[in-house]
Order: structure tokens, then sequence, then C-alpha cells
């Protein structure tokens, strides 16, 4: 079998922490404007036509978590007050404080931003305020991918030592092999693991981009890319008020290897339920 190549080197990222209290923190890492090329080509193993065209975007610098957001952090914002809606302080179906949140909506998801930037503004009254949300799909891909035009941030295949998801044949999903590419099977761990549990993280310091939990972006879905902002900004269908359709990005310890592509889209229902491979990270503008 080909040797498989994974790129690695060594970044330096700029971040802040944000204090939660109870010893609980949420680091943020910086992620520098530039521009990319969004979606995947028309050759590349995997390729949907709702990756498509593939267009240039321009981002503006913006501030991501370094991991999905864990339990601890979702116990410690679900008590916070309430904005627009109840959280459950424990939703997860796979426990472990350091593990990601899962199990929650697209609305929960929005929910825990709009308490976290209620808790930071009360704090810090009259300084800097920090609107935390939900990335744009075009920020979550360009964070995801780091410089990289590859459907991996660290290459052109993918790993279970490197990432969680199912490397395994299956039978029930009809799949035959979960190898991608030149890439050999791996293992199913059957739940989530540990945010930054691999230790390999992408060029802007980004971890767990890949598999474990999907993450929920800000955008409505759309079939594909025709008239899709070229500004980083996120997708609404003003037009449509009852698009209750949004995106999550990443893929999941239940996904197979090219549902974890960075350029990989998935269609979700934003609250009609909640599953345990669903979860997210918050973003915010620079300081």
């Amino acid at each position: 079998m080909p040797k498989i190549v994974i790129n690695r080197s060594k970044q330096t990222a700029q971040y802040f922490i944000e204090d939660l209290g109870n010893e609980v923190q949420l680091e943020m890492v910086l992620i520098p404007g530039g521009s990319f090329l969004m979606g995947s080509k028309e050759d590349e193993l995997g390729h949907r036509e709702s990756e498509s065209p593939q267009h240039t975007v321009t981002i503006k610098p913006f501030c991501m978590g370094k991991y999905p957001v864990t339990q601890a952090q979702w116990k410690a914002v679900a008590s916070f007050p309430q904005v627009n809606r109840e959280l459950k302080p424990n939703p997860s179906h796979f426990q472990g404080e350091n593990r990601p949140v899962e199990q929650v909506s697209w609305y929960d998801a929005v929910e825990f931003c709009d308490r976290l930037s209620r808790f930071v503004e009360d704090r810090l009254k009259e300084h800097t305020k920090r609107p935390y949300r939900l990335p744009s799909e075009a920020e979550w891909e360009y964070a995801a991918r780091a410089g990289t035009t590859t459907p991996f941030h660290f290459g052109e295949t993918i790993s279970t030592d490197l990432a969680n998801y199912d490397g395994t044949d299956s039978e029930d999903r009809k799949w035959s092999g979960s190898s991608y590419g030149q890439g050999s099977k791996g293992i199913y761990r059957e739940e989530t693991t540990p945010v930054g549990n691999f230790g390999v993280a992408n060029a802007f310091g980004l971890y767990d981009i890949h598999g474990n939990v999907w993450e929920w972006c800000a955008d409505h879905w759309h079939e594909n890319y025709e008239g899709a902002p070229t500004d980083g900004s996120a997708w609404f269908d003003e037009s449509d008020n009852d698009n209750r359709h949004y995106l999550l990005r990443g893929g999941s310890w239940f996904s197979n290897p090219g549902y974890c592509r960075s350029a990989y889209r998935f269609i979700f229902s934003a609250g009609v339920r909640v599953y345990n491979y669903n979860g997210f990270r918050v973003a915010c503008s620079t300081l």
C-alpha cells in the first residue's frame, strides 16, 4: 500500500482566554484575515454538487474556539441568565467534562452564544464588547483549511490516529471500507473523545476540525454556492422566513471519512430533534 503523507508543521497561534468561572475557561484563537477558494474541485474524491461552484471569499480577521464547546463550558454558560430560551444544563449523551457537548440544536447553540455575550458584556462594562456567535459557513471552512487546499488540513487523506470518525466497514450504513483515497481502514470508537485528544491542530491552532462532532454554522442551507456571499458573511434566505434548515460542518464520530472533508456540507433541521453527534464551536469579532 502506498505510504500516507501527513503534513505536519509547528505554528504559533495567538489566542485569549475567556474565564467562565469555577475554573472553567474558553480558549479563543485569532484567525487572520485573508482570501481563499471555498468549495471543492470536481475531481476531489467525494465531491458533491453542493460544494460547487468554487469561489473566492475574503474573510476579515475573527476569533474562533480552539476546540468545540465542551460539556464543562456548556454547563457554565447554561447557568447564566436566560436570553431567549431555556437550556438543559447537561444535554449530552456521552458524558465527560472535557468531551464536546452534543445533543444541542441550532437554537440551543445560538442561545449559548447570546448568554455568553451578555455575560462578557456585563463583566467588561465600558470596555470592549465581544458578541459571541456561530461562525458563518465561509468562516468555518476558511478556519478549517488554514491555508490548505487538500481535503483535510493535514493532507490528502485521514486516519483514525488523527481524528475520531468511523474507520471501519459498515453493513448497516452500506459502505465498504471507510478508508479515503490512499488511506487505510481504522477503528470505530462509537462515541465522542475529549477535545484535543489527538494533539493535532491545524496551522491556525484549531483542534478537532475533522470528526468528533458536527459543528453548527450560522447560515441557512442552500443547495449550492450560486449567489453565495464573497465577504465571509453568513448567508440567510430572507425571502423564506420558514427556512428551518441550517448547516453542519466537519463530520463526527459517526461519520465516514468523506464527510469529514473541509468542503463537505451537511443539511440539518435547526431544532426538531437533537443527536449525539451534533455540537458547535463559537466565534467572535477581533478585539
